[in-house]
């Protein structure tokens, strides 16, 4: 189980990785817009909605990659003085009772919305701006599914380290 675990959280580490090459090309195309913008008045409508594309990209795979780093906000008041098993009851109350349902519901409800986005071929409402939105909504239940995965890594190592002496 322990093995399962690690590959779950190493397939969502490589994603992360991976996805970490578009915050890199955010800022580039950040300053590109900048430049310009303030340089020549004259700023480009699909350069700006490329900027929202790969934030939300760099947020909806990050957050995942968080969780398996374990860098993720925790209120470290209470937590850094309870034992490791006393930590591991909380960390699980807190996955099964608000992390999954949370996810899960997130989740589910994405599925209509980028099927819908899908169907109809959704491209931005601006003129000049970027077809294919579709791409960008179906990183909504990408995302949150890569949680759920590692909040179920994250459940089995919290039990297998509970059941041991």
């Amino acid at each position: 189980m322990e093995k399962l675990a690690n590959s779950l959280e190493s397939i969502v580490e490589r994603i992360g990785h991976i996805a970490m090459w578009s915050n890199g090309l955010l800022v580039l195309i950040i300053i590109l817009q900048v430049i310009l913008r303030y340089v020549f008045h004259h700023g480009l409508v699909a350069l700006e909605e490329l900027e929202w594309h790969l934030y939300a990209v760099g947020i909806m795979t990050g957050a995942s990659y968080a969780m398996v780093k374990d860098v993720h906000i925790r209120v470290d008041l209470v937590h850094s003085r309870l034992s490791n098993k006393t930590r591991a009851i909380f960390e699980i109350f807190g996955i099964l009772f608000l992390l999954l349902p949370f996810l899960c519901v997130i989740f589910h409800h994405s599925l209509d919305f980028v099927h819908e986005a899908w169907r109809l071929s959704e491209r931005s409402p601006s003129p000049m701006g970027l077809p294919f939105r579709w791409i960008i909504k179906s990183f909504i239940p990408f995302g949150f599914g890569l949680m759920i995965l590692v909040a179920m890594a994250k459940l089995t190592k919290l039990f297998l380290l509970l059941r041991r002496p």
